[in-house]
């Protein structure tokens, strides 16, 4: 039949288009590859181009490696280190105490940002004195937190939830202000009551501002670990580096630097990436 021979060379015709894409589907994810590394190399190039002129410098003589080692020194220490496990025990004890810390000052910070961003007179008598105590650096804390609680964590972790404490409330405390007046008035068209108020629209609407808050505060809460370790604690990537310091081993020094920022990098591309899967429906800036 007529109809059949047609369908016949159709089917016929069939596979090497799909042949064809399926050729094409491959380049065109070898050109993604391509597209991405491209990307990364760009993106990061100010930071190896630092990095090779370090290091050539470094072998013409032009830098004192006694002051910056060499970065492939600092990456051998890296290695050693982490071969050895000190490495491994003092960030561990860092990361545990900054979770420590930053969950603490978590519940605090949004926890007291709702409650004032509800009630007017709360927030009349406690945002003074908060503002008052936030300029006051955390280094400043670090005898008061030796003498309340000694060395130890318990030092580490007040350092820690005070220097996170103030991010998180202050954006969990503009983000419950910011939300816009029809969103309450909806809620109370449609009747809900307290409990649903909060946990359906008051709550979604500031999580954005919320998170903000909780990776500044991770970041800010990282930075004050280093430093309660170098002078309230006996473990911990900040102690690695002071002991480092006062043998002279200025390789360690960078080496527990290095890898300090490196592990705050990490921390601040989780809280993005968690920020982003868990507020899906915000928009995204170009």
């Amino acid at each position: 039949m007529p109809g059949s021979d047609r369908v016949n060379v159709i089917r016929a015709d069939e596979p090497p288009r799909a042949a064809h894409r399926g050729h094409k589907g491959r380049g065109g994810r070898a050109i993604d590859v391509l597209r991405h590394g491209a990307g990364f190399a760009n993106r990061w190039a100010l930071v190896i181009t630092l990095l090779l002129l370090w290091q050539a410098g470094s072998g013409l003589g032009w830098i004192n490696p006694n002051a910056f080692p060499a970065p492939l020194t600092i990456g051998r220490t890296i290695v050693a280190l982490a071969a050895s496990g000190d490495l491994e025990a003092n960030l561990w004890s860092s990361i545990t105490r900054v979770f420590v810390g930053v969950a603490a000052a978590g519940v605090a910070g949004i926890a007291l940002g709702m409650l004032c961003a509800r009630y007017a007179r709360l927030a009349f008598y406690l945002t003074p004195p908060i503002e008052l105590v936030r300029p006051i650096s955390v280094i400043a804390w670090i005898p008061v937190a030796i003498i309340w609680f000694g060395l130890g964590d318990a030092s580490a972790w007040f350092i820690i939830a005070l220097g996170a404490f103030f991010p998180i409330f202050t954006n969990t405390f503009a983000a419950m202000k910011q939300i816009p007046p029809v969103y309450l008035r909806a809620a109370q068209t449609l009747g809900l009551d307290r409990r649903q108020l909060l946990l359906d629209v008051l709550w979604p609407a500031a999580l954005p501002g919320v998170l903000s808050g909780i990776r500044i505060g991770l970041g800010v809460g990282w930075m004050c670990v280093i430093a309660a370790e170098m002078i309230a604690s006996t473990a911990g990537l900040g102690y690695m580096i002071q002991t480092a310091r006062v043998m002279i081993e200025t390789e360690q020094v960078f080496a527990g630097m290095i890898v300090i920022g490196v592990v705050g990098f990490l921390m601040n591309l989780g809280m993005v990436a968690i920020e982003q899967r868990v507020t899906r429906w915000q928009p995204r800036g170009l």
